[in-house]
C-alpha cells in the first residue's frame, strides 16, 4: 500500500511538473505594427529575421508597413499608429528637441553604413567626388540622414551644396529614381535594390558608395515612444533578440545564402540582383554584428546634422538612446 501510494504521488509530481513546463512554454503571442522608413536590401537583417522565423520564435507578429520617409515614420510612433519605428534616429533627435515629454528612445541598430549609392547617367570607373562641381544632384529630403551624410561627403572634397553644385533636396524620397529617370539632374543619392535595378536597365550607374565615404554611422535604428517601452520591456527585449539574430544570421553566411532568406520579402527582386546587393552591402561593413549603439557613432552623427546646419541643439545620448536591452540579449 505504501509503495501504491509513494508511486501515486510520483506520477502525481510528474504531471504537475509536466503542465508547469508546458505553461511555461506557452507564449502569448504579440502583434507589433512596425514601420519602416523605406522597403530596401539595406535592412537584410531584419528581414532575415521575419522569413527566418525569428520572430515567431519569440512570440511576435510583426505587422509591417512602409512609410516611405522618416517624417512620416516618426508621425506614426508619436500618433500610436505604429508600436515601434525603424528609421533613422536623426527623428528622434528632432523630437527630443521640440521638448516632448513622451518622446520616442533608440533601443537598437540596425544599419551603421549610409545605405545609399550615388547614381550616374554614365559608367564611371575613374569617378571623383571633386568632378560633382557644376552638376545637380538629388540628394534626398532636408533635414533626413541621406542628404546630410551625403552633403557631409561633398563638404569633406571642398565642395559647398548650392553653391558649387545645385543640390536638390525637394523631391519626396520614394520618388528620387522616378524623377531621375524622367531627366531631373546629373546623379541622384539611391537605396537598393533601386540603383541596382537601374544599372540593369541601363538607365543609371553607379559611381560612388555614400557609405563607404561618409564612414562609421548610427543610419537606422528601432525606437518606440518611452511610455511604450517603459510598459512592454519584456516585448522590447523579445525584439531586439530577434533583431540579433538577423545580424548573427548575415553576419555568418555567404551574399547567396542571405539573398535566399529575404527573397520572400522581394518577391519580384531577380536573384542576381539580389546577390549583387547584399554582397556590396556586406563587403563595405554595413551590417554591425549586434544591436548596441556606440556613443561616438551617434556623436558623429550630430556632428553631421550641425555641418549641414539641421542640428540647433545636440541631445544627450543617455536621453534618448538605451542599450539596454541589446546589452541583455548580447549577454
Amino acid at each position: 500500500m505504501k509503495r501504491f501510494k509513494l508511486l501515486i504521488l510520483l506520477l502525481t509530481l510528474m504531471l504537475v511538473a509536466a503542465f508547469a513546463l508546458t505553461g511555461c512554454g506557452k507564449q502569448t503571442t504579440s502583434k507589433v505594427r512596425l514601420w519602416e522608413v523605406t522597403h530596401s536590401i539595406f535592412y537584410a537583417p531584419m528581414y532575415v529575421a521575419i522569413h527566418e522565423g525569428y520572430f515567431e520564435d519569440e512570440g511576435i507578429e510583426i505587422e509591417l508597413f512602409n512609410a516611405g520617409g522618416a517624417d512620416k515614420v516618426m508621425t506614426g510612433v508619436l500618433a500610436g499608429q505604429a508600436d515601434i519605428g525603424f528609421c533613422g534616429p536623426e527623428a528622434t533627435i528632432y523630437v527630443y528637441n521640440e521638448g516632448r515629454e513622451d518622446h520616442p528612445i533608440v533601443f537598437a541598430q540596425l544599419t551603421q553604413k549610409d545605405g545609399s549609392f550615388l547614381v550616374g547617367r554614365n559608367p564611371e570607373p575613374d569617378f571623383k567626388w571633386e568632378s560633382l562641381a557644376g552638376k545637380t544632384i538629388i540628394g534626398g529630403r532636408k533635414g533626413g540622414v541621406p542628404a546630410m551624410a551625403l552633403e557631409y561627403v561633398l563638404r569633406q572634397h571642398g565642395l559647398v551644396p548650392n553653391k558649387d553644385l545645385e543640390f536638390l533636396t525637394n523631391i519626396q524620397f520614394d520618388l528620387m529614381a522616378g524623377a531621375f529617370k524622367g531627366g531631373t539632374g546629373d546623379y541622384v543619392a539611391l537605396f537598393e535594390p533601386v540603383a541596382a535595378t537601374l544599372e540593369k536597365e541601363g538607365s543609371g550607374y553607379v559611381v560612388a558608395s555614400i557609405g563607404a565615404a561618409a564612414g562609421e554611422l548610427p543610419y537606422t535604428a528601432y525606437m518606440a515612444k518611452k511610455s511604450y517601452i517603459e510598459k512592454n520591456e519584456d516585448l522590447i527585449t523579445r525584439f531586439t533578440r530577434a533583431i540579433y539574430k538577423g545580424q548573427q544570421f548575415v553576419a555568418n553566411n555567404t551574399p547567396e545564402k542571405i539573398a535566399e532568406a529575404i527573397k520572400p520579402a522581394f518577391p519580384d527582386a531577380d536573384m542576381e540582383v539580389l546577390v549583387t546587393v547584399v554582397k556590396r552591402y556586406k563587403d563595405q561593413d554595413t551590417w554591425p554584428k549586434d544591436p548596441r549603439m556606440k556613443k561616438e557613432a551617434f556623436d558623429r552623427l550630430q556632428d553631421i546634422m550641425e555641418t549641414a546646419g539641421e542640428l540647433a541643439k545636440r541631445a544627450p545620448f543617455e536621453k534618448i538612446t538605451t542599450n539596454k536591452y541589446a546589452d541583455s540579449v548580447v549577454k
